[in-house]
């Protein structure tokens, strides 16, 4: 007695059916948003990037119908669009939560504690790298760079920075996100969902009161060289590692009988987790989430 290839579970590689289609309605309304996107570029398929966002922000992800349709609209194949969707990380191809939360475990952002608090992230939530929570709020993973070295460590929420983050404080806030708690970001605009956070990426204005006048910015340690290029009187304000102590950009050394340390004067408004530990941070008004450790423990 013979059994079939199919009952032995071996795949004779057979290719895969079309994607399923859109509903009218949803492929209606999409293809009015591609065309308003479409005519932003002299060459078409420059549209895809933002296109492939527009399809994320329909589903939360980009699905073959999604690729499809894009295909369609470009005039590209398939295998042409699947490339670039498979390419940039930013592109999710599971269904994702309504959070991104991304932990930085690059060099510094390890150093200063990433590793621990991903480590920590997956033991509380019970989720691996790129794995999403049963209640499908948060979906975690690690980030090589966030770009915000002088914040380190740095946790992303759907791309809004929430600095100097510890351990207590990055659990608190998965928490907070789960419960439907208001949690805001060190900088930039309030927190939204990964969907509505795809379709601003794709070029789509974000109707929120007050959101687009809400900006980030680099910390006082990034913009130095920029100031001093720049041909500033006043030379940039830099903090000494660790003990908080201001410093002269100007000058490459001190008089050993003069200190370097000026106690008198204030901290940067936003301190860097360079600066000697601090007991509160923007990112939560109500909920402290700077370090809260001493150093060294």
């Amino acid at each position: 007695m013979t059994t079939s290839s199919s009952e032995r579970g071996v795949s004779l590689g057979m290719p895969e059916l079309p994607a399923p289609a859109y509903p009218d309605d949803v492929r209606a309304r999409l293809e009015r948003d591609a065309r308003e996107v479409i005519a932003r570029y002299p060459d078409s398929r420059s549209a895809l990037l933002p296109l492939l966002h527009l399809v994320q922000s329909e589903e939360g992800h980009v699905t073959r119908t999604g690729m499809q349709f894009c295909a369609d609209v470009l005039e590209l194949t398939t295998a042409e669009v699947t490339a670039v969707a498979t390419f940039y990380t930013m592109y999710r191809r599971r269904p994702s939560g309504d959070y991104q939360v991304g932990v930085c475990t690059n060099t510094l952002c390890a150093v200063m504690g990433g590793d621990a608090i991903f480590e920590a992230l997956q033991e509380h939530l019970g989720v691996g790298n790129s794995e999403t929570t049963g209640d499908g709020k948060v979906t975690l993973e690690h980030i090589e760079c966030n770009a915000a070295c002088d914040f380190a460590p740095v946790v992303m929420v759907n791309w809004e920075f929430f600095d100097n983050q510890t351990v207590q404080s990055a659990k608190r806030l998965v928490d907070d996100l789960r419960a439907g708690r208001e949690v805001l970001p060190t900088r930039g605009a309030s927190l939204c969902t990964f969907k509505e956070t795809a379709r601003i990426l794709a070029g789509f204005p974000d109707e929120r009161a007050g959101a687009t006048a809400a900006g980030g910015s680099a910390g006082p340690a990034s913009l130095v060289g920029l100031r001093l290029a720049k041909g500033e009187a006043t030379p940039a304000r830099v903090v000494h590692p660790r003990d908080g102590a201001p410093q002269d950009p100007s000058r490459d050394t001190a008089p050993q009988d003069e200190p370097r340390d000026r106690p008198g004067q204030a901290p940067t408004e936003h301190p860097s987790s360079h600066d000697a530990p601090q007991d509160t941070s923007a990112s939560d008004p109500a909920h402290p989430a700077g370090p809260v450790a001493e150093e060294g423990e």
